[in-house]
């Protein structure tokens, strides 16, 4: 019985660090692209994302 109890523990504490890696991961490549946006030097990739903030009706000044 403790075979069973200690391997669906550890599949589940498997399966948590899983899902929190992938969130990590999400998170940081948000922050990349959010920053990468923000400060782009290109004027087309910088426009295109404050007029999505318009539309949006998310303050952006």
């Amino acid at each position: 019985m403790n075979g069973t109890t200690t391997s669906a523990s550890s599949s589940a504490s498997s399966a948590a660090r899983s899902l929190l890696l992938q969130l990590g991961a999400a998170a940081a490549l948000a922050f990349v692209v959010l920053y990468g946006v923000a400060f782009a030097e290109s004027p087309v990739v910088h426009n295109a994302a404050h007029d999505v903030r318009h539309v949006t009706v998310k303050p952006c000044h």
